[in-house]
């Protein structure tokens, strides 16, 4: 998805040629200086690539909760707590306390 939006890659810098002229630039400096480049473009490729993957993770999971039933409004977890006691106290009666 992501290397169709880029109009290189690291290879591509990588592998790309200057002309040489006589007052032109120290040829050594400036493979010094794209070899950074491809080492920055090949780590924000990655991070993209992991935030990207993170994101479609916690899309999934808030679809996944999405489609869980609601609890009732006002609903909480002591309400659940007491009302489990409850039916347990019905259900098994004075037995649970035995």
């Amino acid at each position: 998805m992501l290397q169709q939006k880029l109009q290189l890659s690291a290879k591509d810098i990588l592998e790309k040629e200057f002309k040489t002229s006589m007052r032109g630039y120290n040829q050594e400096e400036v493979d010094q200086y794209l070899d950074l480049i491809i080492k920055d473009y090949e780590m924000f490729v990655k991070e993209l690539e992991e935030v990207q993957m993170e994101n479609q993770r916690l899309k999934k999971q808030l679809e996944d909760v999405r489609k869980q039933p609601a609890q009732p409004s006002g609903t909480t977890n002591f309400d659940i707590l007491k009302r489990l006691s409850n039916l347990e106290k019905h259900v098994f009666g004075n037995k649970l306390y035995d």
